[in-house]
């Protein structure tokens, strides 16, 4: 469970909360008047969350995709359009 602490910790202790967030790789929860205000995360963890999200993002939007049409893919062709894509970047930097 991640720590809770009160916001005015961030300028009292903000070492303190720096260095649970970072050897935790937990957020630590700040409460303002008793109640949830912010959450403060390492910037590395940050960055894995914001990655899960675009990802969660993307397949909700393929799942709708998938939903509305009866257009569909084999293998093959999604493999054939990816080698297609990498051989176009290859020779833009050629």
């Amino acid at each position: 469970m991640s720590p809770i602490r009160p916001v005015s910790d961030l300028r009292n202790h903000f070492s303190d909360i720096s260095r649970t967030v970072h050897e935790t790789s937990e957020p630590v929860i700040l409460t303002k008047n008793g109640y949830g205000d912010m959450v403060v995360l390492s910037y590395d963890e940050y960055e894995k969350y914001q990655y899960e999200m675009m990802v969660a993002r993307e397949l909700r939007a393929a799942e709708l995709e998938s939903e509305t049409t009866e257009e569909r893919y084999t293998h093959e062709d999604v493999m054939q359009s990816i080698r297609e894509r990498i051989r176009a970047v290859g020779q833009q930097h050629v």
